[in-house]
């Protein structure tokens, strides 16, 4: 008869509670994140595989924090499952003073949940090095690509309170505009400096002549409609270039980034098939990985939708029954099939056609691309699947 273990993960130390094959409690102590102490519990499991059964450990964090103890537990050759921190917390709550939380409590509930439900609890696999890669490399590009988004925001924010008109102009976006605003902020610097130096000022920083003279012509104009300091001018137009160089700086981190995630998925073997679907460019093709893994870990392209976020849900009680959208899945993944299919509108006639007939039939824009979606899926997991990669003639059928 096996034994049934909960690990209750944490930054500093974890928590084990382990349970015989019929719940009785074995132990139930901490285990510091250190190897030495995680090898001790890898022995205390062993033991107790040796006396009662097969170990099965369940644990509520993968990766990050339980990186070193999942790959200690494994390479023992215990085998581990994943329980998602909102079945711990619910199940935990359905007990008598449920609400009262500790880690001991924790790993204990983890331990049963475990004993219920092992059959049906994702596996804990070490990923492929490329894996890892990927994801660690997304996860820094998303982490950046946020910072820059608020310090934009924060940006245009100070930039409106001293020159509106020169922050209804520019585009945090480009470069051009990022230039300008590292050296030139202020209506009277702008109107001192006059078109020719600000132009040429960003010729020198490797601006087209066309994009420079136009974009400094309308700085200036701007600059000449507004006579009037706000107060605090001085001191908002060193804050707006040091984030606007801020800035410069994070897009050149990025475009790295990007270099680098080329680079990686190159080496991957599934890279090439899942970018062949239209709308799957490097930077989603690389979040889909990020996110997913081994694709073979699902069994079919119905729980891949699922997982996303993308399958409808069945809402049952008496004679009332009807299907609704759900709110659980992994959002991040919901999005990368979201963005992958409005691209596609503009790059594959059948995805378009399927789109058009559900805006045919009455959906909304996002109704009809949360369809669409949710089609590419399956088509998706077919091409990975069977090794073929997407061809648009003859095309793949997306069925309603």
């Amino acid at each position: 008869m096996p034994v049934w273990a909960g690990l209750d993960i944490a930054k500093d130390f974890h928590w084990l509670a382990v349970l015989d094959e019929r719940g009785k409690p074995l132990f139930n102590r901490r285990v510091d994140n250190d190897p030495e102490s995680i090898e001790q519990a890898v022995s205390d499991l062993k033991a107790a595989e040796t006396e009662h059964g097969p170990a099965v450990v369940g644990m509520d964090v993968m990766g990050g924090i339980a990186g070193l103890v999942a790959a200690m537990l494994l390479d023992a050759g215990l085998r581990c499952v994943y329980v998602p921190g909102l079945a711990v917390n619910r199940a935990r709550r359905a007990t008598r003073g449920g609400e009262n939380k500790s880690d001991p409590r924790d790993a204990k509930v983890i331990a049963e949940q475990t004993m219920l439900r092992a059959g049906e609890l994702r596996p804990v696999e070490l990923p492929e090095e490329i894996h890892v890669d990927i994801r660690l490399v997304v996860g820094h590009r998303r982490s950046l690509t946020t910072d820059a988004t608020r310090r934009a925001a924060r940006m245009r924010d100070l930039l409106v309170g001293i020159h509106p008109g020169l922050e209804k102009l520019i585009d945090t976006g480009t470069k051009s505009s990022l230039l300008l605003l590292s050296r030139y902020v202020a209506p009277a610097e702008i109107r001192r400096a006059g078109t020719s130096r600000v132009s040429n000022f960003l010729q020198r920083q490797g601006v087209r002549s066309a994009t420079a003279d136009a974009l400094a012509d309308k700085a200036v104009t701007s600059a000449r409609s507004q006579r009037v300091a706000a107060p605090g001018e001085r001191r908002t137009a060193e804050l707006v270039r040091e984030l606007a160089e801020d800035l410069l700086r994070l897009r050149e981190r990025l475009t790295r980034l990007d270099a680098e995630l080329e680079e990686l998925l190159q080496q991957h073997p599934d890279a090439a098939l899942i970018r062949s679907l239209p709308g799957m460019g490097a930077t989603l093709c690389a979040e889909f990985i990020a996110q997913v893994g081994d694709i073979r870990r699902f069994p079919s392209g119905d729980a891949l939708a699922a997982a996303s976020g993308l399958a409808p849900v069945l809402a049952q009680s008496g004679r009332m029954r009807y299907s609704r959208g759900p709110s659980g899945g992994d959002k991040l993944l919901k999005r990368v099939f979201y963005q992958s299919s409005f691209c596609a509108l503009q790059r594959d006639p059948t995805s378009r056609a399927f789109y058009d007939r559900k805006r045919s039939e009455g959906k909304r824009h996002h109704q009809a691309l949360i369809a669409l979606a949710r089609r590419r899926v399956n088509v998706l997991y077919a091409i990975v699947r069977d090794r073929r990669p997407y061809r648009a003639s003859p095309p793949l059928r997306l069925v309603a």
